[in-house]
C-alpha cells in the first residue's frame, strides 16, 4: 500500500491529547485554558471548575474551530469564573489591617511595622512586613508577590535534589507564576512552570505537584507508565489530587485576591 494512502486511513489517535492556550477575556485578562482533544468527545464542550477553565474537542476537530468556540463564548466563561471563585477569595490585603496571611497551609499572624524601606519576610511563627508610610498598594503587592516567590523557591531548593538522581536530565530553570487552570506543565524543552499558589497550600500538595512534572522529564504523557514513576517517588499522589479538588479554587483564588488587589 501507498504510505500517502496508509496516513489517509490511519486509525484516529486514541489517547487524549491536553495542551493549554490563552485568551483574552471582555474584562482584559488573559487566562489559561486547558485544552484536551479526547477520542471519546462528540462535540465542542467548554466548562469551569475548581481546576479553571477546559475546552474539550473531539478528535476531528480543527484547532481553528476550537479557538473560534472559545471567543464566541467568552461572556459566558468569564461569569463562569466570576461564580467559582467569586465565594473562596480572600480579602485584598489592606495596610496595618490585614490580620494574617496564607503560607504553607497555615494562616501566619502579620507584624505590621513602620519603617523607612519596605520589607517581607517570614519571623518564626509571623510574617513581618516593614512598610514605609507612603508607600502605594500597587508596590506592596509586588514585594508581597516577591516574599511568595522566595518562600516557594526555598521549598523547591530543598525538595528537588532528593529526586534528581533518577532522572534523565535535570529540569531548566523553574520559572513561578499564576496560573488560571493547571499547577504546573513542562515544555519540550524541559522547562517547568509551576503555580505560585502552591506557596499557600499544604506542603506536601506542593511537593507532589513538583514530582508530577518531574516525572514528565521521563513520560510526556499521562501513561501508566507515567503513573508509575509518580507512585514510585510520592506514593501518597492520590490524597494530593483530592486536596486540590477540595480547595484549589480558594487557593487561587486567595492568592489572586492578595496579590491582584
Amino acid at each position: 500500500m501507498l504510505p500517502r494512502l496508509q496516513r489517509l486511513i490511519a486509525k484516529t489517535p486514541r489517547s487524549v491529547e491536553r495542551d493549554v492556550v490563552s485568551l483574552q477575556l471582555d474584562d482584559g485578562r488573559h487566562i489559561e485554558v486547558q485544552r484536551v482533544r479526547d477520542p471519546r468527545a462528540r462535540r465542542l464542550k467548554l466548562s469551569v471548575d475548581e481546576r479553571g477553565a477546559r475546552l474539550t474537542l473531539p478528535m476531528r476537530a480543527s484547532l481553528v474551530s476550537g479557538e473560534r468556540f472559545l471567543h464566541e463564548h467568552r461572556a459566558w466563561l468569564q461569569a463562569q469564573l466570576a461564580r467559582q471563585i467569586g465565594a473562596d477569595a480572600l480579602p485584598a490585603l489592606e495596610p496595618f489591617t490585614t490580620l494574617h496571611l496564607p503560607l504553607r497551609g497555615r494562616e501566619m499572624p502579620v507584624d505590621w511595622q513602620e519603617a523607612r524601606y519596605a520589607a517581607i519576610r517570614q519571623d518564626g511563627e509571623a510574617i513581618r512586613i516593614q512598610l514605609p508610610a507612603r508607600l502605594g498598594d500597587a508596590a506592596l503587592r509586588r514585594h508581597l508577590r516577591a516574599f511568595y516567590e522566595t518562600e516557594a523557591r526555598a521549598d523547591i531548593n530543598r525538595w528537588l535534589p532528593r529526586y534528581l538522581a533518577a532522572l534523565p536530565r535535570a529540569p531548566a530553570p523553574i520559572r513561578l507564576k499564576m496560573m488560571s487552570s493547571l499547577w504546573g506543565s513542562l515544555s519540550p524543552d524541559g522547562a517547568m512552570t509551576l503555580d505560585l499558589s502552591l506557596v499557600i497550600a499544604r506542603p506536601s500538595a506542593f511537593e507532589y505537584v513538583l514530582v508530577h512534572e518531574l516525572c514528565h522529564l521521563i513520560h510526556a504523557n499521562h501513561s501508566h507508565a507515567f503513573w508509575r514513576e509518580v507512585e514510585a517517588r510520592f506514593p501518597a499522589w492520590r490524597d494530593e489530587r483530592v486536596y486540590f479538588h477540595e480547595h484549589g479554587r480558594r487557593l487561587k483564588a486567595g492568592l489572586r485576591a492578595l496579590l491582584a488587589g
